[in-house]
């Protein structure tokens, strides 16, 4: 746990599918090799813009050996945990352990919405099903579950559930977590459109879904942060915005893959229930992401220069 890295941008990386929507290994193994060469500092793979719940058991297990292979060692691998029972969920850990991930990310049980103390219970049995380090992923509106503080205190005395990805689109939650529980769990921005919001309030690290289309941009959006160059993080993440704020959708899978292919990144497939974006929202999407493309901050940068 020690040498897990949850510092920078942590793109939400997508399931490549081929034409019959049976999984592509090379073309997801070919996102992830991209976005490492881009500089990211981890992958999130398995997560909800990797489509996890669409996937069958084998499918996911296939797909985790198959980033551990092509990412060789050189970011960490935070892979989901989203299962419909708990002993699946901890099934999976193991098997996520045994084949290389360097972290979980663990969301409540699908479906079902519990109690306090069956999310409590959920995740601590998660967390004794496997020696990797643990971040619990918090997304109310997503998932109809919130992890309340006092989930939290119950957790407080697992040792292998370290972080938080914090998704609420409240900002005062990094406040209110730090003033809880100091520095007992490390926070992540889990929300593309209040992302500067949540490092400056004291997030370790983004964890991000429009990084999967734009990475140069979001990994230069942290590195001015972490510099204390405030006035270049905003200008970055003012012309970001209106792509962030596809995150917050209900289509944000169909969305950040229609602009990875636009971006010469990857494929616009999902599977269903999910189906690709089409009439004026898939026209609303192509401009914004063209828009963007054509004023990148980076680019608009070195012409300056």
């Amino acid at each position: 746990m020690s040498s897990m890295n949850w510092s920078g941008v942590f793109p939400a990386a997508t399931t490549q599918f081929n034409a019959d929507l049976s999984i592509d290994v090379d073309a997801s193994q070919q996102v992830l090799d991209a976005l490492v060469n881009d500089g990211v500092h981890g992958l999130v793979v398995l997560g909800t813009c990797g489509e996890n719940n669409s996937l069958e058991p084998d499918e996911k297990r296939r797909l985790l050996q198959a980033a551990v292979e092509v990412v060789a060692g050189r970011v960490p691998i935070i892979v989901g945990v989203s299962e419909f029972t708990t002993a699946r969920a901890v099934a999976f850990a193991k098997d996520a352990e045994a084949i290389g991930a360097n972290a979980l990310m663990a969301l409540p049980a699908m479906v079902y919405v519990p109690t306090e103390a069956e999310l409590a219970a959920h995740f601590s049995t998660i967390a004794q099903g496997s020696n990797l380090p643990i971040m619990l992923y918090n997304n109310p509106p997503a998932y109809r579950v919130s992890i309340t503080m006092e989930v939290l205190k119950r957790l407080a005395d697992e040792p292998t559930i370290v972080a938080v990805k914090e998704s609420a689109p409240d900002t005062r939650r990094f406040t209110d977590l730090v003033r809880a529980f100091g520095d007992r769990f490390i926070l992540m921005a889990g929300l593309d459109d209040v992302a500067l919001e949540g490092l400056i309030l004291g997030a370790r690290g983004w964890i991000s879904g429009l990084t999967s289309a734009f990475p140069q941009e979001s990994v230069a959006l942290v590195a001015a942060f972490d510099r204390g160059d405030l006035e270049e993080a905003r200008r970055i993440y003012r012309w970001f915005m209106p792509l962030l704020h596809l995150d917050a959708e209900h289509d944000l899978v169909q969305s950040i893959k229609l602009a990875e292919q636009i971006m010469g990144r990857g494929s616009e497939r999902v599977r269903m229930p999910r189906m690709p974006l089409a009439g004026a929202r898939r026209a609303q999407v192509v401009a914004m992401v063209e828009e963007a493309a054509a004023t990148r901050p980076l680019l608009t940068s070195a012409v300056a220069a």
